[in-house]
């Protein structure tokens, strides 16, 4: 079992002054390893069809409509499941010190999407998009342990961190936080892209209400 950790937004709070309204993360999960090779494999050969370099990396919010139908088309066939959380920094909706620091944000965010995706989750590897310091990822993998691995049973078996960059299943997760994203916000372009993922979709969670 693999997953694959990647988010849509920023975590800051000053919403007037350019930070995101939502902050979004989706997990990607794939139950077969060989549905992640094969969905990995496939993104390169787009590349090719392209005609972009080997180390193009695909990110939603920059891609043009064009690459991402490309995209989106080419990872439907797949099998896997995702969930998202979709956090509303509103002022007068999300408040406390736990918000107030980039790192504490995201440890919280992931431990949400994490939580929902619990009873799917058994010894997977995870993969992190690779970002903050070394002993901030430290520190992530080994909340994220502490907090769903319980004698009960062993949600995550190891927590890898790569840069998204160099990494195909990363860019999905990117994708999906970015399609969860024009959704959540009601953009007029939502249904286009929603319509090659929504068969995958098992929770997207708005916090707080």
């Amino acid at each position: 079992m693999l997953v694959f950790i990647d988010e849509s937004g920023d975590t800051g709070r000053k919403l007037d002054s350019g930070s995101s309204r939502y902050f979004i993360i989706s997990l990607a999960l794939f139950e077969e390893h060989d549905d992640a090779v094969n969905c990995d494999q496939r993104i390169s050969l787009l590349r090719k069809e392209l005609g972009i370099p080997d180390n193009y990396e695909f990110h939603f919010a920059e891609n043009s409509h064009r690459i991402r139908l490309a995209f989106l088309n080419a990872i439907q066939p797949y099998k896997f499941l995702y969930f998202s959380v979709a956090i509303d920094k509103s002022p007068e909706k999300l408040w406390g010190p736990g918000f107030q620091t980039k790192e504490s944000f995201y440890k919280y965010a992931c431990q949400m999407v994490f939580t929902n995706a619990l009873p799917y989750l058994k010894n997977a590897t995870v993969v992190l998009d690779q970002s903050g310091s070394p002993d901030f990822r430290s520190r992530l993998s080994t909340y994220l342990k502490n907090k769903l691995n319980t004698d009960a049973g062993k949600a995550i078996g190891k927590i890898k961190q790569q840069r998204s960059s160099s990494n195909n299943l990363l860019q999905l997760a990117d994708y999906v936080s970015g399609v969860v994203n024009r959704k959540i916000q009601g953009k007029k372009d939502w249904p286009e892209y929603y319509r090659f993922i929504n068969d995958k979709e098992i929770w997207v969670q708005t916090w707080p209400k």
